[in-house]
C-alpha cells in the first residue's frame, strides 16, 4: 500500500466508541486561534507607531490585515480539494504550522523594525494558515453531523468569531506587559500548540458512516438540499455565483468595521486602548453567537429563508444606526 493511502486510511480509522462530539471541540480549538485575526485592529496603532515613516500606500497594519484576509479566501478556495485528498488532520497540522510561524515571523519583523517581514509573516504565511484552518474543520463537521448540518457548521465558525472575543482584550493586555513584538511571537507559539491539540483529535468518519439510529428523512425540506457537489461542478451553477456575491457583500461590510474597530472607538468615542479592546471583544461575542444562531436556524427554516431574514434585519439595523 502506498504512503498516500496509508495516510488517508489512518485518518478515517475510528473506533466504535469514538464520540463524535469531540470533533466540534477540535474544530473550535482551531477556529478560536485563527479567528483572532478579527481582533487585528487592536494592533493597528502600536504597529503604526513602530513604522511612522512607512508610506501611506503601504501602511503595515492595514496592508498586512488586508493581505491576510485575501489569502485566507484564496487558500480556502484553492486548498479545498487538497484538504479532501489529504484529510482534515494533515490540513489542520499545516494550518497550525503556517499560522503559528506566520505570527512568530511577524513578531520578528516588528522586533527588527522590518515591515516587509511583518507583511510576509502575518499577511502571507499567516493568511494561508487561516484559510486551511478554516475549511478543514467545517467540511469534517458536516460529515460527522449529517443530521444537523447547519448546527455543526455553526459550531465551527462560532469558534472563529469567539477567537476575536478572547484576542480583543488579551492582545492589549499582553502588549502592555510584553510589547507588541513579543506579544505577536508569544501568540504564535500559543496558537500553534492549541491548533496542534485540535489536529490530534480531528478525523474523518469511515465511508458510509451515519449517527446511530438516524435515517435520512423520507420527506425533504424544499429549502434544504442534501446534494454534495465538487468544486468544479459547483462553479458551473448560477447559484454558486449568487451565493458568492451575497457573501462577498455581507463580509465586506463586516470586515470594514472589524478592521477599524479599535481606532474608531478611540477616536470617535474617546476610549482608551483597553476599553477599545473590550468593545472589540463585545463585537466578537455577537459575531460568534450570530454564526451559531443563524446556522442552526437554517436547519429548520431553510438556507434561503435564513439569508432573507438576516439581511432584512441588517438593513433595518443599519438604517437605525445611521439615524442615531
Amino acid at each position: 500500500m502506498s504512503p498516500q493511502r496509508d495516510l488517508n486510511a489512518s485518518d478515517v480509522q475510528v473506533s466504535a466508541e469514538f464520540n463524535r462530539w469531540l470533533i466540534p471541540i477540535a474544530a473550535v480549538a482551531i477556529h478560536i486561534c485563527i479567528g483572532s485575526v478579527y481582533a487585528w485592529s487592536t494592533f493597528n496603532r502600536p504597529i503604526k507607531a513602530i513604522f511612522p515613516r512607512d508610506p501611506s500606500w503601504f501602511s503595515p497594519p492595514y496592508t498586512t490585515f488586508s493581505t491576510a484576509l485575501v489569502l485566507l479566501g484564496l487558500s480556502a478556495a484553492f486548498g479545498g480539494t487538497w484538504v479532501e485528498r489529504k484529510g482534515p488532520r494533515v490540513a489542520a497540522v499545516a494550518a497550525a504550522i503556517l499560522f503559528g510561524f506566520g505570527l512568530v515571523l511577524g513578531g520578528i519583523g516588528l522586533a527588527v523594525k522590518q515591515s516587509w517581514l511583518l507583511f510576509l509573516g502575518m499577511g502571507v504565511v499567516g493568511g494561508m494558515g487561516c484559510g486551511l484552518g478554516y475549511i478543514a474543520p467545517v467540511s469534517t463537521l458536516v460529515k460527522w453531523f449529517p443530521d444537523r448540518r447547519g448546527m455543526s457548521t455553526g459550531m465551527a465558525i462560532m469558534g472563529f468569531g469567539g477567537g476575536a472575543f478572547l484576542a480583543g482584550y488579551l492582545n492589549v493586555y499582553f502588549m502592555d506587559r510584553l510589547g507588541v513584538a513579543r506579544t505577536l511571537m508569544a501568540l504564535g507559539v500559543a496558537y500553534f500548540i492549541i491548533m496542534m491539540i485540535g489536529a490530534a483529535i480531528i478525523r474523518r468518519p469511515p465511508a458510509g458512516w451515519k449517527p446511530a439510529g438516524w435515517m435520512p428523512p423520507a420527506r425533504k425540506h424544499k429549502m434544504i438540499t442534501d446534494l454534495n457537489l465538487t468544486r468544479n461542478a459547483a462553479i458551473q451553477t448560477v447559484q454558486f455565483y449568487l451565493l458568492w456575491g451575497i457573501l462577498f457583500i455581507n463580509v465586506t461590510a463586516g470586515i470594514g468595521i472589524l478592521a477599524q474597530a479599535s481606532p474608531m472607538m478611540q477616536d470617535m468615542f474617546r476610549k482608551t486602548a483597553v476599553q477599545a479592546g473590550l468593545v472589540v471583544s463585545l463585537i466578537s461575542v455577537f459575531n460568534a453567537a450570530g454564526r451559531f444562531f443563524w446556522a442552526s436556524s437554517s436547519d429548520y427554516i431553510g438556507r434561503r429563508n435564513t439569508y432573507v431574514v438576516f439581511f432584512v434585519v441588517q438593513i433595518i439595523l443599519f438604517l437605525l444606526f445611521c439615524s442615531c
